[in-house]
């Protein structure tokens, strides 16, 4: 049986393919979780104006996204902290603070797309990239000063 995916089937294909399943695969398991359709012609054009309106609102997202990675480009922040001896701070400056600095300069960010993979722990200056979208990927310049 041919059917036209939806979503992407892991071993399978991805959104918009037709392949050649199985019938009980196919009436069991893709057809009931709305996986696939079937492989009708009117089917064929539904899957199409789908994928079309699905990239007009991914061109969408990504035009917002690029506006906003301009903006953040010219951003810097400064996070002061107390130190101790050889300049390690006593405490930490992870994710979740920039998302707050960054949100009382009017930027909304979740702390889940800043890309620090382990809290700032010493002093000095970094570049933190943030994911706005899978294509766009900001940096901003973290400064750690002594307080």
């Amino acid at each position: 049986m041919e059917v036209i995916l939806r979503q992407a089937v892991e071993k399978l294909g991805h959104p918009g393919d037709i392949v050649k399943v199985s019938a009980g695969f196919a009436r069991n398991y893709l057809l009931p979780r709305g996986f696939a359709y079937e492989a009708t012609a009117g089917n064929r054009k539904r899957i199409e104006q789908e994928r079309q309106r699905l990239e007009q609102a991914e061109e969408q997202r990504r035009g917002s996204a690029s506006e906003l990675a301009t903006k953040l480009e010219q951003v810097s922040l400064t996070f002061s902290a107390r130190v101790g001896d050889e300049g390690k701070l006593f405490g930490s400056v992870t994710s979740s603070d920039i998302a707050h600095q960054l949100e009382s300069q009017g930027f909304h960010v979740e702390k889940r797309q800043i890309e620090l993979h382990e809290p700032i722990r010493a002093l000095g200056v970094y570049r933190v990239q943030i994911r706005l979208h899978a294509d766009v990927h900001p940096e901003i310049k973290v400064w750690v000063i002594k307080q």
